[in-house]
């Protein structure tokens, strides 16, 4: 039983999702030297904060629905289909509501964001379709269908890119051609998602009220920790927007687009970690437990020597690829590549929290830490400029993780001192 554990194919399912991930990312990353050369740094700028905005509306509309699912799957998939419908219910109420919300602060949120007014409904939209591709994602990867997931992911990409490029390239719509070619791309894949949902779980329509509380739950604790992350990967840009100017953020966006190659990295591996993560601790052997640090540690020393390649190499790609007018971008690359490094890392040890569902003390030190963000960005960016928000941000993704590993150190005995149970292995055969 432990061996077959041990010999799934946690590198083969890695793999796939790398390669996929990377070519998902890497298609509209590759659209930079086309971006940068049609789109101005402000048009750029007011792109990024449709991004941002996106990123802080999708947790509180989606409840996190999508992890509710997922870890339903590994307690009991007896009537998965019920509990599969409650959540799509819970998804659609939360999202009318957002809408009433975002109508009713349209013109604060336009103020903060230098987003215009008249388009945040296109928000709206992004973000309500985005919740229900969430849950198309998450069904294929709890059953390990990489490949299934992989081709959904290329294909809503290749038609945003082409949309895109029409938009944008033939149209000369500006930053309103990448927006739309984004929101339709979302949109026809929400409404193929919702089909796939429909025919292959036999969704019921029944609504049960225990599933419900089932849902709400595990989701809405994760909401304080889920906008805790957003706060942390994006009070940058809108500390730069307000503090230095939306043409900066326009700047800083495509460095940060560049350092974020080592967050499609680690979120390839980490789709595939979890899941092989959940099944080995279910186990309770300690052996297993020994061998998944000793992976974790591994993990480790790889993510940040290669987060350190990655900046020997973006100088080239900046001079070859990237537009002149966002050429000073370069100076962003190292402290966002060792910022998502450690994201990296702690995904690895918040896993165990996940799996013990103690998702609150998550919220607990993900929102402490994005407050502690907001602190950093406004000292970095009076002291440094721009840059100060890439070292912020790094220093975050660094705290975060501490304490994650801290608490999950807490919550669920792992032999993390590997040196002390490589003595005892013994007790662990």
């Amino acid at each position: 039983m432990l061996k077959r554990i041990f010999k799934l194919s946690l590198v083969k399912l890695s793999s796939i999702y790398a390669i996929t991930e990377i070519i998902n990312k890497g298609i509209p990353f590759f659209l930079l030297p086309i971006l940068t050369v049609y789109l101005t740094p402000t048009d750029y700028g007011i792109v990024s904060m449709f991004g941002v905005l996106i990123g802080f509306l999708v947790p509180i509309m989606g409840l996190n629905v999508h992890g509710a699912i997922n870890r339903k799957y590994f307690d009991d998939v007896n009537k998965y289909n019920h509990y599969i419908t409650t959540a799509i219910y819970l998804l659609f109420a939360s999202s009318s509501l957002t809408l009433l919300i975002i109508i009713l602060f349209s013109g604060f949120i336009s103020n903060i964001s230098s987003f215009p007014e008249k388009y945040i409904f296109l928000v709206v939209i992004a973000a309500f379709g985005n919740s229900i591709i969430q849950v198309t994602l998450g069904l294929w990867r709890v059953r390990e269908k990489a490949i299934q997931f992989g081709t959904f992911q290329i294909l809503q990409t290749v038609l945003n890119v082409t949309v895109t490029i029409i938009l944008v390239v033939g149209l000369d719509f500006g930053w309103l051609g990448r927006v739309n070619g984004q929101v339709i791309a979302i949109l026809l894949f929400s409404v193929i998602g919702m089909l796939i949902i429909i025919k292959r779980e036999k969704l019921s329509f029944k609504w049960n009220q225990d599933y419900a509380k089932d849902i709400l739950k595990f989701g809405v604790p994760l909401i304080p920790h889920t906008i805790g992350m957003l706060l942390i990967t994006m009070t940058d840009r809108i500390f730069v927007t307000n503090m230095v100017g939306i043409s900066e953020t326009g700047i800083y966006t495509v460095g940060y687009q560049i350092g974020m190659i080592i967050g499609v990295l680690q979120d390839a591996f980490n789709k595939a970690w979890m899941p092989y993560l959940y099944k080995s601790l279910k186990l309770n052997k300690n052996v297993i437990k020994y061998k998944l640090v000793k992976i974790t540690y591994i993990y480790f020393v790889l993510i940040l020597l290669i987060a350190f390649l990655l900046n020997i190499i973006a100088p080239f790609f900046l001079k070859v690829f990237i537009g002149d007018a966002f050429k000073d971008s370069i100076v962003y690359i190292i402290w966002i590549s060792i910022g998502f490094a450690f994201n990296g890392m702690y995904k690895m040890v918040g896993g165990v929290i996940f799996y013990e569902k103690k998702t609150h003390l998550l919220s607990i030190v993900t929102f402490t830490t994005a407050l502690l963000n907001i602190i950093f960005n406004y000292i970095f960016i009076k002291i440094n400029g721009a840059i100060g928000a890439a070292q912020a941000t790094t220093l975050a993704f660094f705290v975060s993780f501490i304490l994650t590993w801290f608490l999950a150190s807490r919550v669920h005995f792992m032999p993390w001192n590997i040196i002390k149970y490589r003595k005892d292995l013994k007790k662990y055969h």
